[in-house]
């Protein structure tokens, strides 16, 4: 799935290529998935975009944000762009045809949410929204105090990687970022937040900013693919690429294990649960 560094990406290149072009037809829902979300009903999509321009793109937490005259499309799913004459995916839940004869597209991985809304509303995503209402890791208003404010009497209890990547705390930080975010910081991921130390809690802030950065600084993460279908230049320190390779910094052998549902990547030497 697409994280902060990946949308953020993407909008980029959103920006570069098709700002400026005309929607000549949108097709929403074409591959019904169960795990798929619209705003209201995507058979109205085509009206709503149709003969309208393609404006600005912003990563806004894990979702591309679209500006298209009076609407604002937010896709948190991987959308990839189409060359004229290139053939179009067999199944997607998002198609823009475009005017000059290219087209985007928008699938789900697991999930995905492709909703159409108009401006100055909100999506009903609670991702989304969120992010919208929150400061991104990767400006100068994601602070040490702000970090410090997402502390509430609940946390000592919780792991790294719950504190991290649930409930919304940092929009767009999710499990695969995360994965060398605490390698950075050497936090195991079962680690309780209660029993970091200030300087830890320091290096954890620091992973967090430098991390997401260089993510997005290097084109994503080598285990995501951007607009054009070519994979992040993030070379990943703890991923499935890596499981079963020695780490970089103490030669220990890479592990993959099971935790809160989803798949972690841990250092036994770096990171001591």
């Amino acid at each position: 799935m697409i994280e902060l560094p990946e949308a953020a990406v993407i909008a980029e290149q959103v920006n570069a290529t098709v700002t400026g072009t005309r929607i000549a037809r949108a097709v929403a829902n074409a591959s019904p998935h169960r795990f798929a979300w619209y705003t209201g009903d995507p058979a109205a999509y085509n009206d709503h975009l149709a003969g309208k321009t393609i404006g600005r793109a912003s990563g806004v937490g894990a979702t591309v944000e679209i500006e298209v005259e009076d609407r604002v499309l937010a896709i948190g799913a991987p959308i990839r762009y189409h060359a004229q004459r290139e053939p179009r995916p067999a199944k997607h839940q998002l198609l823009l045809e475009l005017a000059d004869g290219t087209a985007l597209s928008a699938t789900a991985q697991m999930w995905g949410g492709f909703f159409c809304f108009p401006r100055g509303e909100k999506a009903g995503s609670i991702e989304y929204d969120c992010a919208k209402d929150r400061p991104s890791p990767l400006l100068d208003a994601f602070d040490r105090s702000y970090f410090d404010s997402l502390f509430d009497a609940g946390t000592p209890k919780l792991s790294a990687k719950a504190f991290l990547a649930t409930e919304q705390r940092i929009p767009g930080l999710g499990n695969g970022a995360l994965q060398d975010i605490l390698w950075t910081a050497r936090a195991h991921p079962k680690r309780k937040m209660g029993t970091l130390s200030d300087a830890e809690l320091d290096a954890l802030f620091r992973a967090v900013k430098t991390v997401l950065a260089a993510m997005m600084e290097q084109g994503g993460r080598d285990t995501e693919r951007d607009l054009f279908g070519d994979p992040g230049g993030y070379a990943t320190v703890l991923s499935k690429h890596t499981v079963g390779k020695p780490c970089p910094a103490c030669g220990s052998l890479l592990r993959k294990e099971a935790y809160m549902g989803g798949g972690i990547y841990t250092c036994p030497g770096c990171q001591k649960a």
